[in-house]
């Protein structure tokens, strides 16, 4: 289960990128800002698997 939800970290983190990336290229500041909390909540995710890692070993 672990690893569905590191991949779905990386998942939505690469989908925030993109989506940023596509904000900026049409100067649409609503869709660059969703990019980047979208890439923030994959961090958040992401972190609080590491957590979870670290306190199994």
């Amino acid at each position: 289960m672990a690893a569905d939800e590191k991949t779905q970290a990386k998942t939505e983190q690469a989908k925030g990128k993109v989506k940023e990336a596509a904000g900026r290229a049409v100067g649409n500041e609503r869709l660059t800002a969703e990019g980047r909390a979208d890439q923030t909540r994959g961090d958040a995710r992401e972190a609080k698997e590491k957590a979870k890692d670290a306190f199994k070993h």
